[in-house]
């Protein structure tokens, strides 16, 4: 198995060059040169297995440059019952027939994002000792990758973390999380903007060649191929705990700001699942809605990005859109790179043909929609009193938009993205309860903190890194 870029670089790689290496040289996300294909018989072999023997199966297909018994020992020791809380790992939770919640919050940060991070601290240690080398990791988070990343590298050998988050515009909770951690491999930076220049800066120092070099800079937002891929094991879980047989067809809803989540599902469909719809639903921040419903792509500025209560998803600039449109124009690299980096820079947006549109719901499966600030209590509301479950802002978007989006005889499978406790506010404002959290987080927000405030400066985030490493 292989890796290119989106963007045309023909150099093909393998897995573990670009687990190190974040962005392709030419500024491109990587992508397998094919989609493995698995069929009806496989997916009936699968079924009885574990998740982490799953995960092995399902990894298997896209690494092959670490021994087979090496990659079954580092998944057997991230997907455990004593990290994830459940043998099932990522267990259904059925609100009404043909209507289920994905439980993905039940790592150490309850969030989504450990489902991935957790397997990324495994590779990137092992990897790194392999080959006697260090790494720096540039991140940017809305929220929860940031603190899954920290929780999953922390005390890992070899390897240091920078964190960027967007000052004062995460929840108090999320921020206590990550602030409060005292281990010296770990460094927040908290940025005086919005997310959208956070992952900006992260992109202006990747494609800094020559200081990447220098300074061993690798990623592990989900622009790092290896997080989507471990995201994509959940998907088939999900699917064989939601059907009997691989005649049955599911659809699944996925909050989505960074578009990682639910490209992991694309990459799923792609390979066989048997995926009717991946229904994208946005808050207030509605760019990828607006892009499935008129096939135009307009991010918008610092200054236009909402600041909601499902802040997770206060994206404006969708960092692994590109996989998906790179699938989209035919994998043509020169019609990618005009898009990308001709048009929407010039522009400000960039438009799709006739054709590419009616095969984002035909050929790819793919629909939106979006859900507001009111949208979200009134879900969170509607959930508790009907189903007795509290559920967090953005599984609250997704919930909105899968009830809109449901087709009969075709189950729907909502991704939960973070534990209510986590986003404590806004479940107070719906249902007059503060949401319960695990008993050694009780005093998470009088913690210490450690973080240091930096304007937005790609030139300020290099020195502080180099004043560090």
């Amino acid at each position: 198995m292989k890796y290119l870029s989106t963007r045309g670089d023909k150099t093909e790689r393998h897995f573990c060059d670009i687990l190190l290496e974040g962005l392709a040289p030419d500024g491109g996300l990587y992508l397998p040169t094919s989609y493995p294909r698995v069929d009806a018989a496989t997916l009936a072999r699968w079924r009885g297995l574990s998740y982490a023997e799953l995960a092995f199966e399902i990894l298997s297909l896209y690494i092959d440059d670490i021994p087979a018994a090496d990659l079954k020992a580092i998944v057997e020791r991230t997907y455990t019952e004593g990290v994830f809380g459940t043998p099932q790992i990522t267990p259904l939770k059925p609100l009404e027939p043909g209507l289920a919640l994905v439980a993905l919050s039940n790592g150490p940060t309850l969030a989504f994002k450990d489902m991935a991070m957790q397997l990324l601290g495994q590779l990137f240690e092992y990897e790194l000792g392999r080959r006697g080398e260090t790494l720096n990791i540039l991140g940017a988070t809305s929220g929860d990758t940031g603190s899954a990343a920290e929780y999953a590298m922390r005390g890992k050998a070899g390897i240091q973390v920078f964190m960027l988050s967007p000052h004062g515009r995460m929840s108090p909770f999320q921020q206590a999380q990550m602030f409060s951690l005292q281990d010296p491999n770990i460094h927040n930076i908290a940025v005086q903007g919005v997310f959208d220049d956070c992952q900006d800066i992260v992109k202006a120092v990747s494609n800094d060649l020559e200081f990447k070099r220098a300074h061993r800079i690798g990623t592990v937002n989900s622009i790092n191929w290896a997080r989507l891929l471990a995201q994509v094991v959940y998907y088939f879980a999900a699917y064989f705990q939601a059907t009997r047989t691989e005649a049955e067809r599911v659809s699944f809803t996925v909050p989505s700001g960074n578009f990682g989540n639910v490209c992991a599902g694309h990459v799923a469909r792609m390979m066989g699942l048997p995926i009717e719809r991946l229904v994208v639903a946005t808050n207030e921040n509605d760019v990828l809605d607006e892009f499935f419903r008129t096939g135009v792509y307009r991010p918008r500025g610092a200054a236009q990005t909402l600041e909601t209560s499902s802040p997770s998803m206060d994206i404006s600039k969708a960092s692994n859109f590109e996989r998906f449109v790179f699938d989209l124009v035919g994998r043509d690299a020169d019609r990618l790179r005009r898009l990308f980096v001709e048009e929407l820079p010039a522009a400000g947006e960039f438009a799709i043909t006739d054709e590419e549109r009616r095969n984002i719901a035909q050929r790819y499966g793919f629909v939106s929609g979006r859900s507001a600030h009111e949208d979200r209590v009134a879900t969170i509301r509607a959930c508790h009193q009907r189903f007795g479950v509290v559920i967090d802002t953005h599984t609250a978007d997704g919930l909105k938009v899968a009830i809109e989006q449901r087709q009969e005889g075709v189950p729907m499978l909502v991704l939960e993205t973070a534990l209510p406790a986590k986003f404590a506010a806004t479940i107070e404002e719906a249902l007059g309860i503060v949401p319960p959290r695990p008993a050694a987080l009780a005093d998470l927000e009088s913690r210490p903190k450690r973080v240091t405030v930096l304007p937005v400066s790609v030139e300020q985030v290099k020195q502080f890194i180099v004043d560090h490493v």
